[in-house]
């Protein structure tokens, strides 16, 4: 029917060349700030003499974020040591897997190796060997052309075949969605001469993503969701996942004034990465244990250029913020961790402004639109789009609506009358719905709302300390904590433009009890009373650059070998840890002895039993020669 306007649809053409309206691309500057601190740093005393001001007091004096200060992180003693390596950044080296060893052995090497590389987790489970390593390896090294040809379903050149991605066909995915607001920094920009582009440069073309957009104008949640499916390469493996959290994540601080106690908090856009459940009833009803780190992606671009020195500090306004932001996901993961074996306590419980009755105890009044409501006598507020309209306008619209017409008559129904001699019929339908009086609501028209008690004044009324924050379906633990320390090492997935960067942050417990009011003493001898809150941060790995991605999958690759470890309550049970390793290695190799020597008899009663048949068919032989010769 429609073929004859088939010329008129045109067919899909691969671009040839850039959009026109490109906006220029978004300059790719990091924060460097790096405040340092010495351990037996004094801190500055407070004004007149007197002693220095409390880290609570001078955190709780931040209205908005334009006032974090270099001063805050000085009262916090942060410490920050960049391009850290695997071994600056895991606490125990040993925990760091051999992988220039892993990438020489072949596929068949690899698979016979892959059950000794692998060691056992705090769910019970085992971590992935050396073979998951080469695939994921594998596949993160695939060309971002190639992986785009096979997302975008694009014929290979001629010769090749469609990439297998695997594991990281989602990640490629993301990653084209990235480009169109960045630059590919893998593919160099190389500018033909006209007229010397042959099929393949056209093919090529085809698949080379063309950036439509600036960087400042991309969404930030597809940067959540790239780092997200690049974290889960390595997390599921090891029984982690990264979701939201279901509670808005805040940093609980609390002032120990005795007099005056003072409760705040800050809020963090941060998620977590959580030990998935081992049983299929806490699986389904969503529970999650820990969280083991922290995953923070901004938005944040605005940073100068870099220093001719990589290792200068540079006080930026917006590398203080970047930073703060980063150590308040960091601090709020801590927090979390704490929690393990506690219960939560609202804030304001038992306190005066949570059980008095606000104004002295009286009866009160109408508040707001209830005191338009009493003086107009009516059952609905004043404005109220479900009122119905008032009187006067119903008497003004009925006179002005015309007279209504009398019902039509079937030509079916005048037919049959003049048919029949008893006169018309009675109809088999049923009987239409009488109208409704004039006194009564019209179709269409919404019931009256009794808004007498309406829910917003209600809940003003009420007396009650704030909601709990904690999240119900969240079972609190410091996974990985190392034992019998005096601290918890965080780590914290940064992630910035199209670029990804690992921060350990060493929270001490004495800094906790502080911000949660539960120390005693904040300062000795005129230091702090924790030390220093130290920050060790790595290189930034460009998604982009497919070297880059596989050395920040080595180090997610560490960092979760090390946080979902098994770790030993104390030296008793470690020493059974080993002696169960080793009575497993034990038991294995007496089961191949057994099986070797059990292979060996069965070989060696093989031969005997077939040596009696051998004798008999020999007699037989001898036997039918001798018949012959006779």
């Amino acid at each position: 029917m429609f073929g004859n306007f088939a010329h008129l649809i045109p067919l899909a053409t691969a671009p040839q060349g850039p959009p026109k309206d490109v906006p220029p691309p978004t300059p790719v500057n990091f924060p460097r700030y790096y405040p340092q601190v010495q351990d037996d740093q004094q801190v500055a005393p407070g004004a007149e003499g007197e002693s220095p001001k409390s880290v609570v007091a001078l955190l709780q004096g931040i209205v908005r974020p334009a006032q974090l200060a270099i001063a805050h992180f000085e009262a916090l003693g942060v410490h920050v040591v960049p391009n850290a390596t695997a071994a600056d950044l895991i606490p125990d080296p040993a925990y760091i897997p051999d992988f220039a060893a892993w990438d020489e052995l072949s596929s068949d090497a690899a698979h016979e190796a892959n059950e000794s590389t692998r060691v056992q987790l705090v769910s019970g489970n085992r971590s992935p060997g050396c073979n998951t390593y080469l695939e994921r390896k594998r596949e993160l090294l695939f060309p971002n052309e190639t992986g785009y040809r096979t997302v975008r379903r694009i014929h290979p050149p001629k010769g090749q075949n469609h990439a297998r991605l695997g594991n990281c066909y989602e990640f490629f995915r993301q990653l084209d969605m990235l480009s169109n607001y960045w630059d590919d920094t893998s593919v160099a920009e190389q500018s033909a001469p006209e007229g010397e582009e042959d099929e393949e440069d056209k093919d090529a073309l085809a698949a080379k993503p063309r950036r439509t957009g600036a960087g400042n104008q991309m969404p930030p949640d597809f940067r959540q969701q790239m780092v997200q499916t690049f974290l889960k390469l390595v997390a599921y493996d090891f029984g982690c996942n990264t979701a939201p959290a279901r509670a808005e994540p805040r940093l609980h601080i609390t002032s120990r004034n005795p007099g005056a106690a003072r409760s705040s908090y800050f809020s963090s856009g941060c998620t977590f990465m959580y030990k998935t459940p081992t049983t299929r009833e806490e699986a389904r009803a969503g529970i999650v244990e820990g969280p083991v780190a922290a995953v923070s992606a901004r938005h944040s671009i605005g940073f100068p250029p870099p220093p001719e020195d990589p290792n200068e500090s540079s006080a930026d306004p917006d590398a203080v913020f970047d930073l703060g932001r980063e150590l308040v996901a960091a601090l709020v993961t801590a927090q979390h961790r704490a929690r393990e074996g506690r219960t939560e306590k609202r804030i304001g419980e038992g306190a005066w402004w949570c059980t008095k009755p606000r104004w002295g105890g009286g009866p009160g009044g109408p508040i707001g639109r209830e005191i338009e409501q009493q003086t107009s006598g009516d059952d609905t507020l004043v404005g109220d789009k479900d009122a119905p309209p008032p009187a006067a306008d119903a008497a003004v619209a009925a006179q002005a609506a015309p007279a209504e017409k009398p019902a039509k008559v079937s030509i079916s129904s005048r037919l049959a009358s003049r048919a029949s001699p008893f006169g018309p019929l009675p109809s088999t339908r049923l009987p239409e719905r009488e109208k409704e009086s004039s006194s009564g609501p019209a179709k269409g028209v919404k019931r009256l709302k009794k808004s007498g008690n309406m829910a917003m004044y209600d809940n003003y009324r009420m007396v009650r300390p704030p909601a709990l924050t904690w999240d119900k379906k969240a079972k609190y633990a410091a996974i990985g904590r190392a034992a019998g320390a005096d601290y918890d090492d965080v780590f914290v997935v940064s992630c910035l433009y199209h670029h990804i960067s690992i921060v350990r942050v060493r929270v001490p417990d004495q800094l906790m009890a502080v911000l949660e009011g539960r120390a005693e003493h904040e300062f000795e001898n005129g230091k702090r009373s924790w030390g220093k809150l130290e920050v060790r941060r790595s290189k930034w790995f460009d998604f982009f650059k497919p070297e880059d991605r596989v050395e920040a999958m080595k180090l997610v690759w560490c960092m979760m070998n090390w946080l979902m470890r098994a770790v030993p309550k104390n030296e008793d049970e470690k020493d059974e840890v080993a002696q169960s390793q080793a009575e497993k290695k034990d038991t294995k190799s007496e089961n191949e002895a057994n099986a070797a020597g059990a292979s060996q008899e069965a070989v060696k009663q093989g031969k005997d039993e077939s040596k009696p048949e051998a004798k008999e068919e020999a007699n037989q032989e001898s036997v039918d020669v001798k018949m012959e010769n006779a």
